[in-house]
C-alpha cells in the first residue's frame, strides 16, 4: 500500500478499533492461474503474542477455501471525501480536492481448518460476536445434529498476519487551521460517516498541537 510517512499509522490499538469497528474485510490470495482472488469476509481477532490473528470461514463451494500461503486481508475503515472549500487558505494556494480514510493491509499466511471441533468454535464464536449487537440470541449448539452437519458446507481459517500496514490519510500534511476547516465541514454535514472521520481527524490534530 503506498503510505507517504505523514498518513503512517504505528499504533497497534488503531488497528484494533478498525477491526472492532468492522470486522468484515478483504481477503485477497493468489489461485492457480496466478490471478488475485478475494473474498469479503466476517472475522474474528485477537492478538497473538506481538501479532495479530484473525479467524473466519468459507462456504466450502468458494474456491479461495482450497487457497494456503501468502495472503492479504484488507481492513477497511471510516473514509469520506473532503472539499477544499472547507480550508482557510484555499484562495491562496489553489487547494484541490481529496478523499481521507483509514485502512490497514495485513500480509501473513493462512492455514484452512476442516476439523470439526475448529469449525465448530469458528461459528460459535462469531455467533457470540455479533448476534448481540443486532438483539438476537441465536447460539451455536453443538449437541443438535441438523447444526453440526452444517459444518460440512465450510471451511474454516486462520491467518496470522506477519506484516501490518496502517494508513490513516486525514489531512496531516495540511496546516492545523485546513485540517480544522475540513473537521468543521465533515461535522456540518450531520452525516456519521463524516463524523467518524472527523473524529480520527480531531484525535491527530490533538496530538500535533500537544
Amino acid at each position: 500500500m503506498y503510505t507517504p510517512r505523514a498518513f503512517a499509522e504505528d499504533d497497534p490499538s488503531a488497528l484494533d478499533r478498525l477491526l472492532a469497528r468492522d470486522p468484515f474485510v478483504t481477503l485477497v490470495t493468489s489461485g492457480g492461474d496466478g490471478l488475485p482472488f478475494a473474498s469479503h469476509l466476517p472475522v474474528l481477532h485477537a492478538r497473538d503474542g506481538e501479532g495479530l490473528l484473525l479467524e473466519g470461514h468459507w462456504a466450502r463451494p468458494n474456491p479461495q477455501a482450497s487457497h494456503a500461503g501468502p495472503a492479504l486481508a484488507i481492513v477497511h475503515g471510516p473514509h469520506h471525501y473532503i472539499s477544499p472549500e472547507w480550508y482557510p487558505d484555499k484562495g491562496e494556494t489553489a487547494r484541490v480536492p481529496t478523499w481521507n480514510y483509514a485502512a490497514a493491509h495485513l500480509y501473513g499466511e493462512l492455514q484452512p481448518l476442516h476439523d470439526e471441533d475448529a469449525l465448530a468454535s469458528i461459528v460459535a464464536r462469531l455467533g457470540e460476536r455479533f448476534e448481540s449487537a443486532v438483539g438476537g440470541r441465536w447460539r451455536y449448539d453443538h449437541d443438535d445434529p441438523r447444526e453440526r452437519a452444517q459444518l460440512r458446507g465450510i471451511v474454516g481459517f486462520r491467518f496470522r498476519a506477519a506484516r501490518i500496514e496502517l494508513k490513516f490519510k486525514l489531512n496531516q500534511n495540511h496546516p492545523a487551521a485546513n485540517v480544522q476547516g475540513a473537521i468543521d465541514g465533515l461535522r456540518g454535514l450531520d452525516r456519521a460517516d463524516a463524523a467518524e472521520v472527523a473524529g480520527l481527524m480531531a484525535e491527530r490534530l490533538a496530538r500535533r498541537e500537544r
